[in-house]
């Protein structure tokens, strides 16, 4: 209340206590007077007041017509007193149509369904609700559609009492994107489920294929080569040869359709092995040779003796890339020359880089061709297959083994002149001494007194079998299922168990978890499969076998593991004791195959477990610490040191795949979810592979 009002009050009681009789008159005309007198002041006075307000007024306005959102001002029972112009629009209505309005006009409930408003909630909303938070409520237009908004409400304190700012912000299509990406992800998993169920599909019917095809192809190669170890004619020689190489040709055919499923499901492994690169490459490449002279071709070898004597990688995948690229150059040089190098592109302290090339002088590629020849089933020309035969897939499965070892393929080719294919692949560096293949391939005559039982229901396989360990020099017994080996178990003893997977009655998996955990008996198994698709070595290992090898049995590779698994050299004609069982020895470690590499130097094993045990322990302690602080780059070089490691100690696969995870995570930057329990899982393996290489070292020394 303003001081003049305050003013004329007083005056109009000093007039009536001086007034013994009540004069309106009398009291009238005073009052006039005195409003006569300050009538200036008090004009001068609301006119400022009255500026000032309506300055106030317009820039509160402004603000409401400038916000994004609509704006409804309401007092304390809900009734609209102001809305912009962003309000109109949204829901349709004039401001005259909605002034003094409930706000329930334009918010009639809470949910889509319900019948309860938002004024009947709406003191409750302040009282509970912090202000400025958003709600989800349900708006409606003048046409009566209902449509998802999102509120805030704010206080707004006037000399009339207060008020309420509710924005309103229409949330329709930002729902529809929500729910059109929860669609699209319903989708997604839809498409990957329906694609790992065509590709579970595709392996069963692979596994299927090769089980039935390598099955008869086991005995047919099998019998070809012990019947060519008899006395033939020239004639049944030459006979015998055609079909040895149709065999041949047949299985790798039936290898490139199954490496062609492992890499596509992910499946492709590799082994990190040491070999002698010059003397892998050599052997390899003497296969060709009676071809290049039948052709009458000029075969070039350039090879780089910078390249270090022995590097640590996987020889198999790499005598399966240049057989490939070798194999068409001679299929597509009717005259001419193939030439192959390897030389030295880079290296640093513990890799090198090696680059191949193999050329031809031959048919070549068309332009437009190049760009496509790497996919599968793919060939130069829809004639190539019908003049030179062949299936479109040895491209492919080389580009997939080369990058997948983290190399790269390239072609340079020009028609009618000949092609050039170059391929990198990186190699550790290894100070490890490795035995000649040709040492390592020879049957020792005085291995004698292993006896095997043989656990298969094919009759074919079962004498053909029976025919390779005699040659061998080896006792043998025959069982046609698990159960009946499990019989013969329970009152004979033997050396090893050759175990086929697949067989009526009781399979190889279930005879060998029936071995482990019945008889308790700790005699090696070598499974025996003609599925190489979906066998799982890990699965293997579960349930107690040692080992597998595929069918068409490669004589020479059998012999090996045989002998790896048994260990029973002979001296002087006595049998050794056995030091040390292999089953359930180690709970960390399967040296098996470092002792198969170092079959004929001991030495070298206990210099390889004396290097893992010297720069393991600084490896784990450098992860964790750069796990702590932090440090991608530290991690990545620890772990990225330590992975190799794993498959010549024999640590399990699991391990190995957790610890490419964790360095793929450190190449990222990103602190996975997960990712500190798979560094305390690798460290606890690792520091109990190192005691347990600790116990084998002592065994070996003694």
């Amino acid at each position: 209340m303003c001081r003049y009002r305050v003013h004329f009050l007083r005056s109009v009681k000093n007039i009536a206590r001086k007034c013994p009789v009540y004069h309106p008159k009398t009291i009238q005309e005073k009052l006039i007077l005195l409003a006569v007198e300050d009538i200036s002041e008090i004009s001068g006075y609301y006119l400022k007041e009255n500026t000032e307000r309506k300055k106030a007024e317009l820039k509160f306005r402004g603000l409401l017509e400038s916000a994004p959102d609509a704006m409804v001002i309401v007092n304390s029972a809900g009734i609209i007193q102001l809305v912009n112009s962003q309000t109109e629009i949204l829901f349709g209505f004039n401001r005259d149509e909605i002034f003094g309005k409930e706000i329930d006009l334009l918010l009639p409930s809470t949910t889509e369904n319900s019948n309860q408003s938002f004024s009947d909630s709406l003191s409750e909303n302040l009282k509970t609700r912090i202000l400025g938070r958003a709600m989800d409520l349900f708006g409606q237009n003048k046409d009566g559609k209902k449509f998802p908004v999102e509120i805030s409400l704010s206080q707004i304190e006037t000399e009339e009492g207060q008020l309420i700012s509710v924005a309103i912000r229409d949330i329709s299509k930002q729902m529809r994107i929500e729910k059109e990406l929860v669609e699209a992800k319903l989708f997604a998993e839809k498409a990957k489920e329906i694609a790992e169920n065509a590709m579970m599909a595709k392996q069963q019917f692979l596994s299927n294929m090769s089980h039935e095809i390598r099955t008869p192809m086991n005995a047919i190669l099998g019998f070809t080569k012990l019947i060519m170890k008899t006395g033939l004619t020239e004639k049944q020689i030459d006979f015998m040869n055609a079909i040895k190489t149709s065999g041949d040709s047949l299985i790798v055919l039936i290898n490139d359709i199954l490496d062609l499923a492992k890499t596509d499901s992910g499946k492709m492994e590799f082994e990190a092995l040491p070999f002698k690169i010059s003397d892998s490459i050599a052997s390899m490449l003497h296969i060709f040779d009676a071809k290049i002279q039948e052709n009458n071709l000029l075969f070039t070898k350039e090879y780089d003796e910078n390249i270090p004597d022995v590097i640590i990688g996987d020889p198999i995948r790499l005598h399966q890339i240049i057989l490939n690229l070798v194999s068409n150059a001679v299929k597509f040089t009717p005259a001419g020359e193939i030439k192959v190098s390897a030389r030295l592109t880079s290296e640093n302290e513990n890799e090198v880089v090696v680059g191949f090339t193999v050329a031809d002088t031959g048919i070549g590629i068309p332009p437009d061709q190049i760009d496509n020849i790497f996919e599968n089933f793919q060939q130069a020309t829809s004639s190539t297959s019908r003049i030179y035969g062949g299936t479109g897939l040895g491209l492919a499965i080389v580009k997939q083994l080369v990058e997948k070892q983290g190399g790269k393929v390239t072609l340079k080719s020009t028609l009618g002149k000949g092609s050039v294919f170059s391929f990198t692949l990186p190699f550790k560096k290894s100070s490890a001494q490795v035995k000649d293949d040709s040492d390592m391939i020879t049957i020792d005559p005085e291995i004698k007194n292993i006896k095997v039982l043989i656990v298969e229901d094919v009759l074919l396989n079962q004498l053909l079998m029976k025919t390779i360990l005699n040659d061998f020099g080896f006792e043998q017994d025959i069982a046609e299922n698990g159960k009946v080996a499990i019989e013969k178990l329970k009152t004979k003893s033997y050396d090893i168990i050759l175990m086929d997977l697949q067989m009526p009655e009781m399979n190889g998996f279930e005879a060998t978890e029936y071995i482990r955990k019945k008889l308790k008996l700790n005699v090696p198994i070598l499974a025996l499969t003609a599925d190489v698709t979906t066998v799982d070595f890990e699965v293997c290992k579960s349930v107690g076998m040692n080992d597998y090898i595929a069918k068409p049995v490669d004589e020479k590779l059998l012999y090996r593991k045989i002998v790896g698994l048994v260990k029973k050299p002979e001296l002087n004609g006595q049998r050794k004791e056995k030091k040390y069982d292999r089953i359930n020895k180690y709970k960390y470690i399967d040296l098996s195959g470092l002792t198969l590499i170092t079959l004929s130097k001991p030495e070298f094993k206990v210099e390889m477990i004396t290097l893992y045990m010297k720069q393991t322990p600084k490896l784990i302690a450098a992860m964790k610490q750069a796990f702590k602080e932090k440090d991608w780059a530290m991690l990545h070089s620890s772990v990225h040191k330590m992975i190799p490691s794993f498959s010549i100690m024999g640590i399990s696969k699991s391990i190995e795949a957790m610890a490419r995870k964790v360095q793929e995570a450190a190449y990222l930057k990103q602190n996975i979810e997960g990712l500190s329990d798979m560094i305390s899982q690798i460290d606890i393996v690792c520091t109990g592979a190192c005691l347990e290489l600790n116990e084998e070292l002592s065994l070996n020394k003694k």
